[in-house]
């Protein structure tokens, strides 16, 4: 009878003991909600990586996480900072909600209001730029202002005002407190010392950490790496020869916040995406295995547009693996809606299935881009809007490009001298283009309506 009744009162205690370790282990760090860590450098095209062609440029960090990840080679952005923005934040097109050059309209719903909902901590680091300074729209000067953007935390740039360096003597907003930190201090150093903070206190919560990037935006000045910056005197010289230290820099920091992961036990169940928000500045030229490369920011031929995009989640990334499905920056707030079993309305469409690789991904075959700068006549000229596969591009001008063969774009395609396969594939275009839903012709910095 003992035996039987230590039986029984085991089998009791299993049965109380069990469900309480499992939601244990359920709750515990390592089986919690995915981290996200979004990376976004300013000004640097897909030809700048090592990984994607580049003999010039030292990125052995990206190069690395590229070759363990998901590297995707048709990736694209809008061709300059602000539209770039308003679009990867909000998985819209520019015709929706892009208003004024350095302007997020605050009634619209970010990434960031997306992980707040699903419990995330949430934080901002680097450039801001989207308080709408330039045409003082009621609310630029509120300090405050990213907080309400879905940002909990955030040390930025360029909140409130054009003034103070975004490199030495940084003039940053941190929660609320705008200061300049003198000219021994470096801006890149701070946003990132500032993200491996939020990572620390964070290991134990889900968490989204957005870093839109200073580097590598003009003016192309020394970094605390290079030999000018012992001399206090040539911090802000400003010279094209210093964008290779620079890019080395913006690497170093990519690897900063890499072993910030690791070294609080939160890499593996970590995200990590890194793109840029537009091609290279059109003063460099930077050289690749095939050829030598025009920056063309501002511009929307191929090399404006075309950006890296590396993703790697260690969880599920157990094989590297090149991604060549066309990418634009409407896909990432449904990719992240994806990431949480939740649905969203945008422009664009969940790429987690290439990262997870849980799903066969079904490819996209044509992407839409719509362009209306609204900043200078440099930029203006380029503006409109056009649908484009990975070896087709249509204008609603009309204009027909074979961008493998042309990818300057300098002969455009003649309608009656196409193939049947190009007509076919400039009808779809042109189907796609349909979706525009207004366009401004007088362009200027003024409101887009949406009809």
């Amino acid at each position: 009878m003992g035996n039987i009744h230590c039986l029984v009162v085991f089998i009791i205690i299993q049965l109380f003991y069990i469900p309480f370790e499992t939601g244990n282990k359920h709750n515990s760090p390592k089986n919690q909600k995915p981290n996200i860590v979004l990376i976004m450098a300013d000004d640097m095209g897909y030809e700048t990586l090592g990984v994607n062609g580049s003999v010039e440029y030292s990125t052995p960090v990206l190069d690395r996480i590229a070759k363990k990840g998901t590297r995707f080679t048709q990736c694209y952005s809008q061709p300059l900072c602000t539209p770039s923005r308003v679009k990867i934040m909000t998985g819209k097109h520019n015709f929706r909600n892009y208003e004024y050059f350095g302007y997020l309209n605050e009634n619209e719903k970010t990434f960031g209001h997306l992980m707040q909902e699903a419990g995330y901590k949430t934080c901002i680091v680097g450039k801001w730029q989207l308080n709408g300074i330039v045409f003082k729209i009621p609310g630029y000067d509120d300090l405050t202002r990213p907080g309400k953007m879905g940002f909990e935390e955030f040390a930025l740039w360029q909140v409130t005002d054009n003034n103070g360096s975004r490199y030495a003597n940084p003039y940053i907003n941190t929660n609320g407190v705008a200061k300049f930190y003198g000219i021994d201090k470096y801006g890149p150093d701070i946003f990132s010392d500032y993200a491996v903070d939020f990572i620390k206190r964070n290991k134990n919560n889900p968490f989204f950490l957005y870093y839109p990037m200073v580097l590598v935006h003009s003016p192309f000045v020394p970094t605390p790496d290079s030999p000018e910056w012992l001399d206090k005197t040539l911090r802000d010289k400003n010279d094209t020869s210093f964008f290779a230290d620079m890019m080395n820099y913006t690497d170093k920091i990519v690897g900063k916040i890499e072993e910030a992961l690791q070294d609080n036990n939160v890499y593996e169940n970590t995200l990590f995406i890194f793109t840029a928000d537009n091609g290279t500045h059109f003063t460099i030229y930077s050289n690749t295995k095939d050829r030598v490369v025009k920056g063309a920011k501002g511009n929307t031929i191929t090399d404006g547009t075309h950006v890296p995009l590396i993703a790697h989640w260690p969880k599920y990334n157990e094989n590297s693996s090149v991604c060549s499905n066309l990418i634009s920056f409407a896909d990432f707030m449904p990719t992240f809606a994806d990431l949480l079993d939740n649905s969203v309305e945008t422009d664009g469409n969940s790429f987690l299935p290439a990262i997870s690789s849980k799903d066969p991904q079904k490819e996209q075959d044509k992407i839409l881009i719509y362009y209306d700068p609204m900043w200078n006549s440099r930029v203006n000229k380029y503006r409109g809007y056009f649908a484009q596969t990975t070896g087709y591009k249509l204008y609603n001008s009309g204009k027909f490009y074979n961008i493998k063969n042309d990818i300057l774009e300098e002969n455009p395609l003649i309608y009656d001298n196409l193939s049947g396969k190009e007509k076919n594939i400039y009808n779809e275009l042109k189907k796609e283009l349909k979706k525009v839903t207004h366009w401004n012709p007088d362009g200027g910095a003024k409101p887009n309506p949406v009809e």
